[in-house]
C-alpha cells in the first residue's frame, strides 16, 4: 500500500458518509496513472495553485479598481478567504477538505480584469452568454498548460462551474444550479460569505460607506466586525444543516439567511452601484472595449501580445478570432490592461 492509498483509507475512516471520497472521484477526461503520494483532489489543488491563471489573480480587481491601499482585497485574496471559510465548514461537517479547497482555489480562475464590471463588458461586446464561471472551466480545460488544460477531476470541474450565483439565491432551489458534491455547494455558500464580509470591510475603509450606514439588523444578528460576521455565518450553516431522506441538506436559520440577503442588497445598492465604483467601471468599459476592437483588427499585435503573456494556447483548435480575443482579455490583469491600453493608444514622445 503506497502513501496515497493509506491516505484514502484514512479518508474512509474519517469523512462523513455524505462527503466525497478521493478514491471514488468521478475521474478525469483524460485517464492518467494516479500519484503514489497525493490523492486525486490533492493533485487538482496543486495544479491550480501552480497555474498561470492563479498567479494572475493577485492583480485582478475584487471591487475597487487598481487600489493603491495595500489592505484592499484582490481577486487572489478573495479566493484565499473563500478557501479558508470553505475548509472550516468542510472540516466541521467531516467533508473532503482537499476537494473543497481545490474547488475554492479554482472558482475564479476565469474572472475578468476590473471585477464584475469586466464581465458585464464582455457580455456586451463578445457574447450575452459570457460568464466568468464558464470561462474558469475553459481555463482549466483548455487554456492552461500550453493548451493541454489541467485535466482536473470532474468533481472539481463541476464545483467550479456551479459556484456562481449572480444575484440568485444563496442556497438555490433548482438542482441544476447545485454541484453534485456537498463540497461544491459548500464553496458556493463560502464564496458569498467571503465577499459579503470583505466587500463591506473594503467599502468602509475606502469611505464609500460609513460604518453607521450598515443596517442595524446586520450588526445585531451577524456582528460588528469581520471576524464576528464570519463566525456567525459559518456556525449558523454548520448547526442548521440537517439530514433529510438520507441526504445532507445545507441550510441556514431564517434569521441569518434573511440578514445575509439584506446585507447583499445593501452592498449592491450602496457599494457596487455607487457613483464612485460605477464611475470607475465606466472607464474600465472603455478600456476593454477599445482593446477588444483593436485586437480583432490587428492580428500581428494580438499574436505578439499572446506570446508575451505565454498564451499561445488561445489559438488552440483553430478557434474564431472573437473567441481568442475574449480569452486574451479575460486573462489580463488590471495593470496589464492599463499598460497595454497606454502602449497602444497613448502617444509616445519622440523628442
Amino acid at each position: 500500500m503506497n502513501i496515497r492509498e493509506e491516505f484514502e483509507k484514512r479518508e474512509k475512516d474519517f469523512i462523513s458518509p455524505f462527503g466525497c471520497l478521493s478514491a471514488e472521484s468521478r475521474g478525469r477526461t483524460k485517464k492518467e496513472p494516479p500519484c503514489p503520494i497525493r490523492t486525486a483532489f490533492q493533485v487538482d489543488r496543486d495544479r491550480i495553485i501552480y497555474s498561470n491563471a492563479f498567479r494572475r489573480l493577485k492583480y485582478k480587481t475584487q471591487v475597487f479598481l487598481s487600489p493603491l491601499g495595500d489592505e484592499y482585497r484582490t481577486r487572489l485574496t478573495h479566493t484565499i478567504e473563500v478557501s479558508e471559510i470553505a475548509r472550516t465548514i468542510a472540516r466541521a461537517m467531516r467533508l473532503n477538505e482537499d476537494l473543497t479547497e481545490a474547488i475554492a482555489l479554482g472558482h475564479d480562475l476565469g474572472h475578468t480584469p476590473f471585477g464584475h464590471g469586466g464581465e458585464a463588458i464582455l457580455k456586451e461586446i463578445y457574447s450575452p452568454d459570457f460568464t466568468h464561471k464558464e470561462q474558469s472551466l475553459r481555463v482549466v480545460d483548455v487554456l492552461e498548460n500550453n493548451g493541454q488544460g489541467l485535466n482536473l477531476t470532474h468533481d472539481v470541474r463541476d464545483g467550479i462551474v456551479k459556484h456562481s450565483k449572480g444575484y440568485g439565491k444563496i442556497i438555490p432551489d433548482d438542482p441544476n444550479e447545485r454541484a453534485f458534491t456537498i463540497e461544491g455547494n459548500v464553496v458556493r455558500i463560502a464564496d458569498i460569505m467571503a465577499y459579503l464580509n470583505h466587500d463591506l470591510d473594503d467599502a468602509i475603509r475606502s469611505g464609500v460607506i460609513s460604518r453607521s450606514q450598515v443596517p442595524d439588523s446586520c450588526v445585531k444578528i451577524l456582528g460588528r466586525t469581520h471576524s464576528e460576521r464570519a463566525n456567525s455565518m459559518i456556525k449558523d450553516l454548520v448547526f442548521s444543516t440537517r439530514v433529510r431522506k438520507g441526504k445532507l441538506c445545507l441550510q441556514m436559520s431564517d434569521e441569518v439567511y434573511s440578514t445575509m440577503t439584506e446585507l447583499r442588497e445593501f452592498l449592491y445598492e450602496k457599494v457596487y452601484r455607487s457613483p464612485q465604483v460605477h464611475g470607475e467601471f465606466v472607464k474600465a468599459k472603455k478600456i476593454l472595449s477599445e482593446l477588444y476592437t483593436c485586437c480583432l483588427e490587428n492580428q500581428k499585435m494580438l499574436q505578439r501580445e499572446l506570446k508575451a503573456m505565454q498564451m499561445e494556447a488561445c489559438n488552440h483548435d483553430n478557434q474564431p478570432t472573437e473567441r481568442i480575443v475574449c480569452d486574451f482579455i479575460t486573462s489580463m490583469t488590471d495593470r496589464y490592461a492599463l499598460y497595454l491600453y497606454e502602449k497602444i493608444f497613448f502617444p509616445s514622445p519622440q523628442f
